[in-house]
């Protein structure tokens, strides 16, 4: 077996001595193997659409599927109070969780796939670092100059999001222009961690004389949550995530000959350069959104692509992709019904849910695949 094989896709060759058809050229049909992957895609799909209904079902106060299909489809239910708590609050949030959770999968699996680590994640270039001090400058900071963006942009809770868009712009700005004269993805990835390390100092330093009412608010956005998501601000967060989705999904074919490395993409007259910014501004661009809107999630980014491949048991990114997706809809959409407690009135921040509830599972699945143990991407 070649290592494009191993890399891309199911194996060549016979199935128990049963005969495989073949094209007219005698080569093997691409679509043949794709069984399982494909079936495990549909399983998956099933299980989005169910976590999706089990969160807006689910909650302090309890919403039959019958209500949640007939505002769905009508937008009406028997009772007025239902149809306001759906529309307000639950479906704004459930479709937050699976907008979070598709972006954070797909960006994670494209640093994996670009820089050949199985630990980096959608914030390893130091984006939500940016998107923190924007949003510390805006919280912390006193004066006429964060009253005056406030003002500038209509309201505290608008300011917190275009802060936090800012500071994202910015860092990616700088780690595109430093991209220009760094030709290896490892110093790409180092300068990331280090750009990423300088400005978090910043922030911590802001944190360090800040108010502690100020300080309170900070550390409370910081934890991350799906519940202050309007409808409103999904117009803007569910177009640029799907944007950033679908631009990735041309990189498909050029990160399954990145798996073997530079050299061997480059013999294949693939872009390197240009596939490398492609990827950056994508996970760049969702990670931005995300922090704006939810703050920084954790977990998802760096766990999402490792299920998906243990899923669909392949690294081709034609398959890895959609999984991505799925899977990491099905997990945000886990964690943020967790997050909820179901039965109570409190709520638990979306980070607290991610990390005690997801990463005992990753963990043991992790430890159970010989794959991954054995240190494959």
């Amino acid at each position: 077996m070649s290592r494009v094989e191993r890399a891309t896709g199911p194996t060549a060759g016979d199935r128990g001595g049963v005969a495989e058809p073949q094209d007219s050229a005698g080569r093997r049909p691409r679509w043949i193997g794709w069984g399982r992957p494909l079936l495990t895609l549909v399983l998956l799909l099933v299980a989005a659409a169910v976590a999706i209904g089990l969160g807006a079902t689910i909650g302090s106060v309890r919403i039959g599927w019958h209500d949640l299909l007939g505002f769905t489809f009508t937008g009406r239910t028997d009772d007025p109070s239902t149809a306001v708590l759906l529309g307000q609050i639950r479906l704004p949030r459930v479709i937050t969780a699976a907008t979070v959770g598709a972006g954070l999968g797909i960006a994670g699996l494209l640093m994996q796939t670009l820089f050949a680590n199985p630990l980096a994640d959608p914030y390893i270039l130091g984006v939500s670092s940016g998107a923190s001090l924007g949003v510390a400058l805006v919280t912390l900071g006193s004066g006429t100059l964060t009253g005056g963006f406030v003002s500038l942009v209509g309201g505290s809770r608008l300011a917190v999001a275009a802060a936090a868009a800012v500071g994202s712009a910015a860092v990616l700005l700088l780690i595109l222009l430093l991209g220009r004269w760094v030709r290896s993805v490892i110093t790409l990835l180092i300068t990331g961690v280090m750009l990423s390390s300088a400005v978090g100092a910043i922030t911590s330093l802001l944190l360090a004389f800040a108010d502690p009412t100020r300080l309170q608010r900070y550390v409370v956005w910081g934890l991350g949550s799906y519940g202050g998501v309007t409808r409103g601000d999904l117009l803007i967060l569910v177009p640029v995530i799907t944007g950033a989705i679908v631009l990735s999904a041309v990189l498909a074919r050029s990160l399954n000959a990145l798996l073997l490395g530079e050299l061997y993409a480059r013999s294949l007259g693939v872009p390197v350069v240009g596939v490398r910014i492609v990827a950056m501004v994508a996970t760049a661009v969702i990670a931005g959104a995300v922090t704006a809107y939810c703050g920084p999630i954790a977990f998802l980014g760096i766990a999402v692509p490792h299920l998906a491949r243990l899923a669909i048991g392949s690294s081709d990114h034609r398959l890895l992709m959609p999984a991505s997706i799925l899977v990491g809809i099905v997990t945000s959409s886990l964690c943020s019904i967790v997050a909820q407690l179901p039965g109570e009135d409190a709520v638990l921040p979306i980070n607290v849910t991610s990390a005690l509830v997801g990463a005992p599972v990753v963990i043991i699945v992790l430890l159970r695949s010989r794959r991954l143990s054995a240190g494959a991407v």
